[in-house]
């Protein structure tokens, strides 16, 4: 049902801008009800978060069997561009509970979960600023490319993130293998 209201939710945003669409929309475009939205999402925006969460996710699933940042970024784009209707809709808006906000989120959680689990020890705050930052800076990059039309190819985009990397960021990177 999850996927069937992501489908819906897809074809809304080919008529409007994400903002417009209603639950009533979705759900009509659906075929099903207002309460069997509700029971899988709280909102519109939730439903959007949880369209991006599997793609990301599927994006980064093998990171941690010794892929690299690298690869994970072209898989995500990659996704972006199959979706691209999608996320420019989602990128566009910048309400509560919006895109970029759960982007940053899910990242750097993912981030943290993978170097703690290869360190074994709580990231240095120092570090975990600079993962922040980096964190909050490829969110605004992949919406400015999303926004502005993909012009560059994903390979590009990843090795541009992976380069603007904080020196210190990149060097626990490296060592642990994760660049």
């Amino acid at each position: 049902m999850k996927y069937r209201l992501a489908e819906a939710m897809k074809n809304c945003m080919k008529k409007m801008p994400v903002e417009k669409i209603t639950v009533k929309e979705i759900v009509a475009e659906c075929g099903t009800t207002r309460q069997t939205f509700y029971r899988n999402f709280q909102d519109k925006y939730d439903l959007i978060n949880w369209y991006f969460d599997r793609i990301l996710l599927e994006s980064f699933q093998h990171m941690g069997e010794g892929k690299t940042a690298y690869e994970g970024l072209v898989n995500k784009f990659h996704y972006i561009e199959e979706e691209k209707l999608f996320f420019k809709a989602a990128f566009r808006n910048d309400d509560q509970n919006c895109l970029r906000d759960h982007d940053f989120q899910l990242i750097l959680r993912f981030y943290e979960n993978q170097i703690q689990a290869k360190t074994k020890h709580p990231i240095p705050e120092n570090l975990h600023f600079q993962l922040e930052m980096y964190c909050q800076g490829s969110v605004y990059m992949t919406t400015q490319w999303v926004l502005g039309d993909m012009k560059k190819r994903p390979e590009k985009m990843a090795e541009n993130l992976v380069k603007a990397m904080p020196a210190e960021l990149e060097t626990l990177f490296k060592k642990l293998e994760l660049l």
